[in-house]
């Protein structure tokens, strides 16, 4: 089953850091590009990091880059995004995400999880 499992979101204090995860148990995307988005409360959702398929291509969204680190593991079919640095601005819900057609672009990705809370106090 298609299914993607965000897990690592939490609460931070500014400048900090948190990593996230996202699994996927089925198997399903290890031929897939990925990435991550977020959507902060009344806010459209944001393009965080873009990764190809094969992992030798990174993308990030200008709001993250220097900050943030995407990254994945075939092996274990597992996708990361390192958070550092972090900023109240960085609060939102973040999603992973799975497509064929790209990874620059919230678009460009088909498949989403369920989300995980990020919250970056002052």
């Amino acid at each position: 089953q298609a299914q993607l499992v965000e897990s690592g979101g939490g609460l931070a204090q500014a400048g900090g850091s948190l990593r996230l995860s996202c699994a996927d148990p089925g198997h399903t995307f290890s031929t897939y590009h990925m990435g991550w988005s977020r959507q902060a409360p009344g806010k459209l959702r944001e393009f965080v990091a873009g990764i190809n398929w094969n992992g030798d291509v990174l993308v990030y969204g200008s709001s993250v880059k220097g900050r943030f680190t995407i990254s994945r593991d075939k092996a274990k079919n597992m996708l990361y995004l390192e958070m550092q640095d972090l900023k109240p601005s960085d609060t939102a819900v973040y999603y992973c995400g799975a497509g064929l057609s790209g990874f620059r672009s919230t678009s460009d990705l088909s498949y989403w999880g369920q989300g995980t809370q990020v919250t970056v106090s002052s």
